[in-house]
């Protein structure tokens, strides 16, 4: 389970740091619309509160991959959970 939750951390870190690399090529003459926004708000939860703080880059990262993680380790949690409540009790298998 921990290889799960280290994959989700690494995928928090990837979506930071592809908004990071989109945000900074981006245009600065043509305006973002608001559907960028959107979705950069939504795979980047801790954005949110971001944009309304001054905050580096790096803890813009940290913040994605401890909150992807977090996310990670309820989903795997309760996948876990589920997968168990599914088996037989008594010892019998249907395989």
């Amino acid at each position: 389970m921990k290889y799960r939750i280290a994959g989700w951390a690494g995928a928090g870190f990837l979506v930071a740091g592809c908004w990071a690399l989109y945000f900074a090529a981006a245009n600065k003459d043509n305006p973002i619309e608001p559907i960028v926004y959107t979705l950069a708000g939504l795979t980047q939860p801790i954005a949110l509160v971001i944009f309304h703080f001054s905050v580096s880059f790096y803890w813009i990262l940290l913040a994605n991959t401890v909150t992807y993680a977090l996310v990670g380790l309820i989903v795997e949690t309760l996948r876990q959970k589920l997968s168990n409540s599914k088996q037989p009790t008594n010892g019998n298998s249907l395989a």
